[in-house]
């Protein structure tokens, strides 16, 4: 009982609080502030977001019963329809593309399909000579090119609605395969006058592909089925994800039209258009397969084109949401949304900081340092699983327990992204402007299937040289918690190696895995210096 009594909770507090042997030998000093403070401080903003993702998950479970998938009224007569295609340097996806809009279940006599090309590349003559196919064999199908790129996608979208003839105009990007009754499933939806936009779920062609577009896969699933589901069913305003939705051409007009001073349009008139009364319908068992990037320079530019330009539309929507009159929900909920991409400078802050950070609390004790950090990782790492096993679990009932397999992982490459995100969101920040980057796209769908990346592959620049870098600096991070028996702390700076590392070499080793598997030097390679390449 002696025994029992000094390891009990109270003995434990009383040596760590009123043992004053070594009192005075500690103090607070200017460095341990100029660190400590920036870390927590960094960690509860952290923690915010977090609490944000358990709460998306709390309301769609809450309000599952307020959708229904069926819609409430049909028109008597279908209305005109006009399909966007817009390309930009597709030719491994143009004949897919049209051949699946041309596939579409719809009167020819109500459907007008627009084939956006700005091209600079021999995609120009590929998509004109498909066009010119399908157009002879009677789709109503017309192939529009600029000879300029002014807008990007938002201007070659305005161009296509000022000649178009519907009422009602459907998206698609190159990459995706809509089936033949995704028309037919939609248009009803719109026989309620007050809607004014309705998208779809994507689902990926290639997500068995590679560890990478599993990790994709989910990391997508998570927005289309938490993220849109639990704002839809609460009535909160959501994006139109630009691709595989339909819009009411009304009220694309009521929201200011197409701009193109954002590199995310899409949220950008999705907010101006909400703003303006009109309500948007999320129909997530209506699926539209799509491609997902396969290198990871294609997924690491995809992702800092959304980051940059969801914080380009925070300073540009917000302010108008706070003016309006809309509930004060909607409005907490539109930072939540618009604003999530700083999570990752602030990843940076905690980077720099973390080691010091240890370093100072060596001296606190194990009560101490769980007492703040097991909240605070709660908050913010374990609402990551949470949210993700949620969504997958929601998709796949029945395999939805293999997401256990992917998480660190989906872990680490969030953590590795933040260089390239980081870079994005203070350009967005500081109003640097750039232009609208495509992501690749190559045709590839399932292992072993050789791609043709190389044709549009990017050059390196110095962001996989500095992940590496980081990479190297929590390696030396976790050599410090074993040298001082810290355990607790090494998996999660493990998380942080293996991040920062995946992203650095995949983004400069792609190249030469592709020259690899096809045995040699591909001849076609756009950029003088093929090897390595990056972001």
């Amino acid at each position: 009982m002696a025994f029992a009594s000094q390891n009990s909770l109270r003995h434990y507090l009383k040596m760590q609080y009123g043992d004053q042997t070594f009192k005075g030998l500690y103090h607070w000093n200017f460095f341990d502030a100029a660190v400590l403070i920036p870390y927590f401080a960094v960690m509860i903003l952290l923690a915010l977001y977090g609490v944000h993702r358990y709460t998306m998950c709390y309301l769609y479970f809450k309000y599952k019963k307020n959708y229904n998938p069926n819609p409430p009224n049909h028109f008597d007569e279908l209305p005109r329809v006009t399909v966007q295609l817009p390309i930009y340097n597709e030719q491994f996806v143009i004949d897919r593309l049209v051949e699946a809009i041309c596939a579409m279940e719809y009167p020819n006599d109500k459907l007008e399909i627009q084939v956006l090309d700005d091209s600079t590349d021999e995609t120009q003559e590929v998509a004109a000579a498909i066009v010119a196919r399908y157009a002879a064999l009677g789709h109503p199908i017309s192939y529009i090119h600029r000879s300029n790129r002014h807008g990007f996608k938002a201007g070659a979208l305005d161009a296509g609605l000022k000649v178009a003839k519907g009422e009602f105009v459907a998206i698609f990007d190159a990459d995706f395969v809509p089936p033949t009754d995704w028309l037919m499933k939609v248009i009803h939806h719109f026989a309620e006058p007050h809607i004014g936009m309705v998208q779809t779920r994507w689902s990926h062609l290639n997500r068995n592909y590679s560890m990478l577009t599993q990790i994709e896969a989910i990391l997508l699933d998570g927005h289309f089925v938490l993220e849109h589901g639990a704002r839809t069913r609460t009535d909160d305003f959501f994006n139109f994800n630009g691709t595989a939705g339909m819009w009411r051409i009304q009220a694309i007009a009521d929201g200011g039209g197409w701009q193109h001073d954002t590199l995310t349009e899409d949220t950008d008139l999705s907010y101006r258009s909400q703003l303006a009364g009109w309500k948007f319908k999320y129909l997530p068992e209506v699926e539209c397969p799509s491609e997902l990037p396969i290198e990871m320079t294609a997924f690491k530019t995809q992702q800092a084109r959304w980051a940059k330009g969801l914080i380009q539309t925070s300073i540009k929507v917000l302010p108008q949401v706070f003016r309006s009159d809309v509930p004060r929900r909607i409005k907490v909920e539109a930072v939540y949304h618009l604003t999530a991409n700083l999570s990752y400078p602030l990843m940076v802050v905690m980077s720099a900081a973390l080691l010091p950070a240890m370093i100072c609390r060596f001296y606190q004790g194990w009560f101490q340092m769980l007492l703040i950090d097991v909240p605070l990782f709660t908050a913010s790492t374990l609402s990551i699983a949470v949210f993700y096993l949620m969504s997958e679990r929601e998709l796949f009932p029945k395999t939805w327990k293999k997401t256990f397999i992917y998480l660190p992982f989906l872990m680490a490459l969030g953590i590795g992204l933040t260089v390239t995100n980081t870079k994005a969101v203070m350009e967005a920040l500081l109003g640097i402007k750039s232009p609208f980057v495509r992501t690749p796209k190559y045709r590839v769908a399932k292992k072993g299937e050789k791609s043709q990346a190389a044709k549009y592959r990017k050059r390196l620049k110095l962001a996989p040289w500095i992940e590496l870098l980081l990479g190297c600096y929590f390696f030396l991070a976790i050599l410090y918690t074993f040298s001082n028996r810290n355990y607790f702390t090494a998996p999660f700076l493990i998380l942080f190696v293996v991040g920062y590392w995946y992203t650095g070499l995949m983004s400069l080793l792609q190249g030469r895995f592709e020259r690899w598997r096809s045995g040699g030097a591909n001849t076609e390679e756009s950029s003088p210096k093929p090897f390595p390449v990056g972001v």
